[in-house]
């Protein structure tokens, strides 16, 4: 089994910043996908960012294109989260999970942290 810690959540005011890390433990296994998911309240869970293994490829959901920045240290089995610019629209609890493909999907990842809130005020 594999556990995934969420930090670095809380609330700021739109037009700041925030950096949410993940912490992954448990199970070890290699060239595992790490990535981030979104739910706003009465919204379905929606796919922000994900990173391969090596870090070498990146994907972002449009909405966060050029603001939000993941990145990760495999020394410290750790995915990051850098989030500018924030917005109140961005105001949800985040998600890391782990998987094998950078996917946008809920389905594709097999491993989901508890998740941390993140509020932005306008």
């Amino acid at each position: 089994q594999v556990q995934l810690v969420e930090s670095g959540g809380g609330m700021v005011q739109a037009g700041g910043s925030l950096r949410l890390s993940c912490e992954a433990s448990g199970r070890t296994f290699s060239r595992y996908v790490m990535g981030w998911f979104r739910q706003a309240p009465g919204k379905e869970r929606e796919f922000v960012a994900a990173i391969s293994w090596s870090g070498d490829r990146t994907r972002y959901a449009d909405s966060v294109k050029g603001r939000f920045t993941i990145s990760r240290d495999n020394n410290v089995n750790t995915a990051y989260l850098q989030m500018n610019s924030l917005k109140p629209e961005d105001t949800a609890v985040y998600y890391c999970v782990v998987g094998w493909s950078i996917g946008i999907t809920v389905n594709e990842y097999a491993y989901w942290g508890q998740g941390t809130q993140v509020t932005v005020s306008s």
